[in-house]
């Protein structure tokens, strides 16, 4: 009886003769058709009628009910529905108009909104100076260094232990065997037996460093020779950073006016053909590429045609990481050396070993090998930042004495600059510039 009630008062009863065939049509018709105005009408009615006492509505419904009121109800119902739909689909999207505008502010706040909080970090970025930016590279290594010689030299003299202390330090920190032996003689000279601070052991250390490194800091020349571009063949192991130097090194030299050409040798790896498609669109390069797994040594073949075509002034050919120990990668790197030389005898014009400073004493090794393999003519040191170890260039310029171009400290294009031997011995040391 209650559900009858109900119907009875909303629509009135079937056999009303009120009722017109439109009215009719307009109650029987779906949800889906009726609009979101009527579904909210019938179900606000709904709650008003359920909200009563339930002995109420019982009886309310076995009251008859007069032909005119039904009428009345009905028509005037039907009018606020009609009038309700009609409103909606004068105010109503289409549902992918809404999704797309709501799409497009959701995309333009969630763009906008980090540029805006990393404006002020960027501006601060681009007060500092390339060598404060070093310090912050290097803080872990000079850290490391500035701890362990305060732990020896605060109020204590200079003897035997103390001097073996520090030699062992510096080892740790990779300077190697040959640099700490230099320091601690350095140090030693008339200060025997005499208390010592350790801002002059710092200062000591700074300079014997510099002394190290000042023959090996050299700018990479670039000549154009009459017969093409300059040609610089990047090389080292998987990770090193090879791609993103890369990329670093074309926007440097695209900004000195210099016209350059990038080739995605690593044909191995489809991320690195990727990734130095986006340092070309960044930078305006032309980039070579092939497919993935196809010959490096015919790319950079096919690469130094049309950079000569083109009237390039540089070409840098990116390769595919390879250890040192595995002799057939090794034997590819230099069939590419074989295959530029057929284009211009005098190519490559320079080889970049790229080392990851994280590597350690492996990458002593590294210096070795290619050397032999490629004929490597300068170095590029990156993840300086990333290690307390950053006294491994200082080894392996003792050793080798390969020219350094380029050192790298961070992500950023400005994080990689021409090496300055005494900016790097008093970063490391933790001194400041004077």
């Amino acid at each position: 009886m209650a559900k009858k009630g109900i119907f009875s008062r909303l629509f009135g009863s079937a056999d009303e003769s009120v009722v017109t065939d439109d009215q009719k049509t307009a109650v029987d018709q779906p949800e889906e058709e009726q609009g979101p105005a009527s579904e909210a009408g019938t179900q606000t009615e709904m709650e008003d009628v359920t909200s009563e006492p339930v002995e109420e509505r019982e009886a309310e419904a076995e009251e008859p009910v007069a032909d005119d009121d039904v009428g009345e109800d009905t028509e005037d119902r039907q009018g606020d529905l009609s009038e309700e739909s009609e409103d909606a689909d004068l105010t109503e999207e289409p549902a992918d108009t809404v999704l797309n505008a709501q799409t497009e502010n959701a995309e333009a706040h969630s763009s906008e909104a980090p540029v805006e909080a990393m404006e002020p970090e960027k501006q601060h970025e681009k007060k500092l100076s390339w060598f404060e930016r070093l310090r912050r590279g290097l803080a872990r290594s000079s850290g490391a260094l500035g701890e362990g010689i305060s732990s020896i030299f605060t109020k204590r003299k200079l003897d035997d232990d103390s001097l073996q202390d520090l030699e062992d330090i510096l080892i740790q920190a990779d300077l190697g065997v040959e640099t700490a032996m230099m320091i601690t003689d350095r140090l030693s000279e008339g200060r025997f037996n005499k208390e010592i601070s350790g801002k002059e052991v710092q200062e000591i250390l700074a300079d014997e460093v510099d002394k190290v490194l000042e023959p090996v800091a050299k700018p990479l020349q670039i000549t154009r020779p009459e017969s093409g571009p300059h040609v610089i063949l990047m090389i080292g192991v998987n990770g090193a950073g090879k791609t993103t130097t890369i990329g670093k090194l074309a926007q440097k030299f695209q900004m000195e006016g210099k016209k350059v050409m990038l080739a995605a040798g690593d044909t191995f790896r489809a991320a690195a053909i990727d990734q130095l498609k986006i340092w070309g669109e960044r930078t305006g390069a032309p980039v070579i590429v092939r497919d993935v797994g196809a010959d490096a040594a015919g790319l950079a073949f096919d690469a130094m045609s049309e950079a000569r075509e083109s009237g390039m002034d540089i070409l840098l050919i990116d390769t595919a990481g390879r250890l040192q120990n595995r002799t057939e990668l090794m034997a590819e790197l230099e069939k590419i050396v074989r295959v530029i030389k057929k284009q211009d005898a005098t190519a490559p014009h320079s080889v970049l070993l790229v080392l990851d400073a994280t590597t350690g004493q492996n990458a002593m090794n590294q210096v070795e090998v290619f050397s032999k393999m490629a004929g490597v003519t300068g170095l590029v040191m990156t993840k300086l930042d990333g290690t307390a170890r950053g006294g491994i260039l200082v080894a392996i310029s003792a050793k080798h004495k390969v020219p350094v171009h380029f050192i790298g400290v961070g992500e950023g294009v400005d994080d990689l600059e021409a090496f300055q031997s005494r900016d790097f011995a008093r970063a490391i040391a933790g001194l400041a510039n004077d």
